[in-house]
């Protein structure tokens, strides 16, 4: 399931929500990271640079995303109250004032696409669309990702939903 961040002229930039990497940030990140975010999984975010570091947060007590100030080099607004992240001093403010209320998921590499190849692949319905949200983002279990979105796409998906993983299993 990839989650779109930025989509323009020069190209589109993605992040994959359900694929873990088994490891924690504090396992395979070799920063003086604080040790609130150290303990989370860390994420493929795809397989274009997997050495590359980015991060979506949010903070459920902002209203909107706009009211965030000054929003660090190299940050995007994803969607209202989520913002894509891939600055190293960022993500160390984030940890060091971080609050029960704020929520972050750090990945390993990302999904990219040259300028109008995420548009031809679309053309060609190689891709399923789902509006996206912060609970399907932080609140969704990421290997049930798939399902609960393929569910609330309707009736036409649910057979889709209730697929093994490997078909040989059906």
């Amino acid at each position: 399931m990839v989650l779109i961040c930025q989509h323009d002229a020069e190209g589109a930039f993605g992040l994959v929500l359900n694929r873990a990497t088994g490891s924690s940030v504090g396992e395979m990140i070799v920063a003086d990271l604080p040790e609130t975010l150290k303990s989370f999984p860390l994420y493929l975010g795809g397989p274009v640079q997997p050495s590359a570091l980015s991060f979506l947060h949010s903070d459920n007590f902002m209203p909107e995303v706009d009211a965030i100030p000054n929003l660090g080099e190299g940050e995007a607004n994803v969607i209202p109250n989520l913002s894509l992240g891939h600055s190293m001093d960022t993500l160390l403010e984030i940890g060091g004032s971080f609050s029960p209320t704020r929520k972050i998921r750090m990945f390993a590499g990302y999904s990219g696409w040259s300028p109008g190849q995420l548009e031809d692949e679309m053309k060609r319905k190689a891709w399923l669309t789902h509006p996206a949200s912060l609970e399907l983002v932080f609140d969704t279990d990421p290997e049930k990702l798939w399902q609960t979105i393929l569910r609330r796409k309707g009736w036409k998906y649910r057979l889709l939903a209730q697929m093994p993983d490997d078909l040989s299993l059906n």
